[in-house]
């Protein structure tokens, strides 16, 4: 080869291994683990002063924290918006992202957001300014990816493994169960839990609650949310090896439940619980007035839809206290102070649990909206109700976007 000849594919090789050597910058940077965050650069929202009404829709499913802000999820991102009563989303009023790490689940305390990943993180931030305010390390979950779907309602709703407690938060890794301090994340104790003891939710007394499937039959075991230490086991009573047991009147998470619903051949059943001292732990106690399918806990009574009426019976002596005969399909949601229906022609109709008088009524359709659409997941709180709105017509053959009421499928209304 002669001399200029070497020199010039020499000049190729060197400009290759150029090439080569940024291009795997550019991949380290793209690849490598990365953590962003946008905090916040405006004021703090104010609090809403919206009417009784249809709001907005949205594309995401809102988690309302501390009145003022809307929280979001999506595959490796929280973020949040406000005032709480926009019309549409906002751009981000903070935003925090981690990169490979999926979000398995966002719970609020206070003015606290705590984010659980796909590496066994949880990632606590201040909800004001969308700052990390501290991080726990532990171990991913047996099923560790985002499964919030397009809209995120089941990461800011029903997330698996993670429950609030008053201070604390807790979470349920793959072996053990452990509670964190929600304002500085120091790990407060940690117990041993075989996969067996399946589901979980924390109770309005204290307490957290499993079902422990590896006896002769299940049974609902309670733990000390203070310490991690037994309270308890409960059997439910003769009927199938494997009830259902559904937690009722909860706030986000599956946390602070008034009660729980059992499924067996028999029927379903509604349960009060109380946590009481020691001995004797966590006293469950039977509730006709929630074994209505659908039947939710509202204050003093259960409201569930019986032979076509929304019908309220006391939770202590299952006496009817009012009923509602209106063209109701679904009884949504409930809060403290309202319960919310949705009728046949989709009005958003809501009761006072009290005395099942209308307090408002209007449809619930933002704009020239249609309404054939059924509901999703839906969540109260505030004074608020965001449903998440699917397809009428199930098309399990459907691209996941197409399962969704086009575009904008959360619409969020003030009650």
């Amino acid at each position: 080869m002669r001399p200029s000849a070497w020199l010039r594919v020499g000049a190729v090789t060197v400009a290759a291994s150029g090439v080569l050597a940024v291009g795997g910058v550019i991949a380290y940077r793209v690849l490598a683990p990365a953590e962003t965050v946008s905090a916040a650069t405006t004021a703090y929202p104010a609090a809403p002063a919206a009417q009784p009404g249809v709001i907005g829709s949205l594309p995401a499913a809102p988690l309302i924290v501390d009145g003022r802000l809307r929280i979001y999820a999506a595959n490796r991102q929280v973020r949040a918006d406000g005032p709480v009563d926009a019309r549409t989303q906002r751009t981000p009023y903070w935003s925090y992202r981690r990169w490979p790490e999926e979000l398995l689940g966002v719970v609020a305390a206070g003015t606290t957001v705590l984010g659980r990943w796909s590496d066994g993180d949880v990632v606590a931030l201040d909800a004001r300014t969308g700052k990390v305010t501290w991080r726990a390390e532990g171990e991913p979950p047996e099923e560790s990816g985002y499964a919030g779907g397009n809209t995120g309602a089941e990461t800011v709703y029903e997330p698996e493994g993670l429950h609030t407690a008053g201070d604390r938060v807790l979470v349920r890794d793959a072996t053990y169960l452990r509670a964190l301090d929600v304002a500085t994340g120091r790990e407060l104790w940690r117990r041993a839990l075989p996969d067996c003891q399946v589901g979980g939710f924390t109770t309005a007394g204290g307490s957290y609650a499993t079902v422990d499937t590896c006896a002769p039959k299940p049974v609902v075991e309670f733990f000390d949310v203070a310490t991690g230490q037994s309270r308890g086991r409960w059997e439910p009573p003769a009927g199938t090896r494997a009830p259902e047991v559904e937690p009722l009147g909860c706030a986000p998470a599956r946390s602070a439940c008034a009660g729980l619903r059992t499924t067996e051949a028999a029927g379903a059943r509604g349960w009060l619980l109380a946590d009481a001292e020691a001995p004797g732990g966590v006293s469950v106690t039977a509730a006709p007035a929630l074994d209505p399918p659908g039947a939710l806990i509202v204050g003093d009574v259960g409201v569930g839809y019986v032979d076509g009426d929304i019908v309220a019976h006391s939770l202590r002596g299952g006496a009817e206290v009012w009923r509602w005969r209106g063209d109701a399909s679904k009884v949504l949601a409930a809060q403290s102070d309202a319960i919310h229906v949705l009728t046949e022609k989709r009005d958003l109709v809501t009761l006072d649990p009290a005395t099942g008088r209308e307090k408002s009524r209007f449809l619930l359709a933002y704009g020239r909206e249609r309404v054939n659409w059924k509901p999703g997941l839906v969540r109260a709180g505030d004074g608020f109700v965001a449903v998440e709105r699917l397809a009428e017509v199930d098309n399990s053959d459907a691209d996941e976007a197409d399962e969704y009421f086009g575009a904008l499928p959360v619409i969020l209304a003030r009650t």
